[in-house]
Parts: structure tokens; sequence; C-alpha cells
């Protein structure tokens, strides 16, 4: 119907402008790549260097510190379930993934959300960037990871970061810009500048919708996990996606079930993290 009309060379456009970063900026991204893959190694370092009890008795300690005693004993119970089914050490791998990427998430989300507060300009220009990097199947972003860092866990890691970004940067807009005007205006009468008053005024109020974007940047960056694990990421969506590929429905519903426990405490701990506890 529309053949009237010349196709559009999009793809081409595409793999030309990534042939040009690869050629001019593959220093910068080895570079990304180092930093990444030293930060999950440390993490799986130190968890993978005490003996499992420890790992499991110190994340417990913090369930109960910022939720409630329910939480810590379901976290004991769960992980010791993990490790009692042998998939401590995937376990281990994936906290690791995903603590790397919602550190990066937190670095670089909070800042864009609040500069994104201040400006309407850059929250018009924004808006349609996190629009589509929601939307987009989270499978394409793997695509690009693996040009520009190869196979293993950080194209993995970079692609978490991208899908998992936007409740972030949203949710810090959004809790700065709710924070009520009367006590914006207070805060001006009394002659703060604008950095007393973000810091002083505005970021405290919105401590808890920003903790709410880092939550959902929390469980999307899980999400990824098992997606992950087709561009060579370890962790549990390995375990999961050797399972599938081997038809293998006991060892996908335990590796999954692991996911399941390790998703149901990431979310409780960071719900409650700046709460105070009942």
């Amino acid at each position: 119907m529309s053949n009237w009309l010349p196709k559009i060379p999009l793809a081409d456009w595409i793999e030309s402008f990534v042939d040009f970063l690869k050629a001019n900026f593959q220093g910068f991204f080895d570079f990304i790549s180092n930093i990444i893959g030293s930060i999950v190694d440390f993490f799986v370092w130190i968890m993978a260097g005490v003996p499992a009890i420890v790992v499991i008795l110190v994340i417990a300690a913090i369930a109960w510190f910022t939720s409630r005693w329910t939480i810590a004993l379901f976290t004991v119970i769960g992980l010791l379930l993990i490790e009692n089914l042998g998939y401590w050490d995937g376990t281990v791998q994936t906290i690791a993934l995903v603590l790397t990427s919602i550190i990066i998430t937190f670095i670089i989300g909070v800042p864009l959300g609040i500069w994104m507060s201040q400006s309407d300009k850059l929250r018009n220009v924004l808006t349609p960037v996190l629009d589509f990097m929601q939307t987009m199947p989270a499978f394409v972003y793997l695509i690009p990871s693996i040009l520009f860092f190869g196979i293993g866990m950080v194209p993995g890691v970079i692609a978490s970061v991208i899908f998992a970004m936007p409740p972030t940067i949203r949710l810090t807009n959004l809790g700065i810009r709710q924070v009520p005007e009367d006590l914006v205006e207070a805060s001006n009468a009394f002659g703060a500048t604008t950095g007393q008053k973000l810091l002083r005024v505005q970021l405290p109020l919105a401590t808890p919708t920003i903790m709410a974007g880092v939550n959902q940047s929390i469980m999307l960056a899980l999400s990824m996990v098992v997606i992950a694990s087709l561009v060579g990421a370890p962790g549990l969506g390995a375990d999961v996606y050797r399972a599938v590929s081997q038809i293998k429905v006991g060892v996908g519903f335990e590796a999954g079930l692991a996911i399941v426990i390790l998703a149901i405490i990431l979310d409780r701990v960071s719900q409650n993290i700046g709460k105070t506890k009942n």
C-alpha cells in the first residue's frame, strides 16, 4: 500500500552509528566494562569469601532493622532453603549483579531526577526518552550491549541499568515537585539558597517517593536476571535458562523459586528503607 514511498534506511543508519561508536570510543567502553566487572567481582568476593550462614544472618539483620521480625524470619528461612537446594552461588552472583545495577542507577538517576525537577525544559526533553526506555523490549538492549561490552556479566548490568533507571528518575522528579509549595515559600522567606532549599526541605520530604522509585528499579533490575543470562550473565537466571533449554521442569522451578524468594526479600527491605519501623 505504501510502495510508492521510498523505504527509510533506519537500520542502516543505526548500524553506521554503532560502527562509529565502536571505532572511536572502544577504549571508553573497555574502561566502563572494567569498572563494572570490578564492582561485581568485589561483591561476589565479599559474599563468597565467608560462610553462607554469615551472609544470611547479615541480610536477615538488615531486614529486621529496616522492616519487621517476620521479614527477617522469612529471609533466614528463604535463604537457607536456597542454600539447601544448591543455588547459593547463583544467588550471590545475582545479588552482585542487582546491587551493581542499582548503584549505577542511583548515581545517575537521582541527580537526573533532581535536575529534571528544577527544569521544565529538561523534563520535556527527558520524558519521551524515559518513555522510550521503558517501552522498548528488554531483549533489544542486549544487542548493543554485546557489541560494545562483549559476552558476560557487563552487558547484563548495562541492559539492567537502562531498563531499570526510568522509575528512579521519574519518582525523584515527582517527589521533589510534590513538596508542598508553602514549605518552599517559607524556606525562600528565610533566605534559603537553592541548594539549601533542596538539601534541607525538598529532598528530605521527597525521600519516601525517591525510595519508591529505587524499589521499582530494584525489581526491574531483578527481572532482567533471566534475560541477561542469554548473553552469558551468571546467576540464577543462567540456572533458569539452562533448565528451559534442557526441558528440566523441576530444576527450572527450583531456580525460579530462588528468584522469587530473593525478589520478595529485596522488595520488602527496599520498601521500608527510610521509614519508621512499627
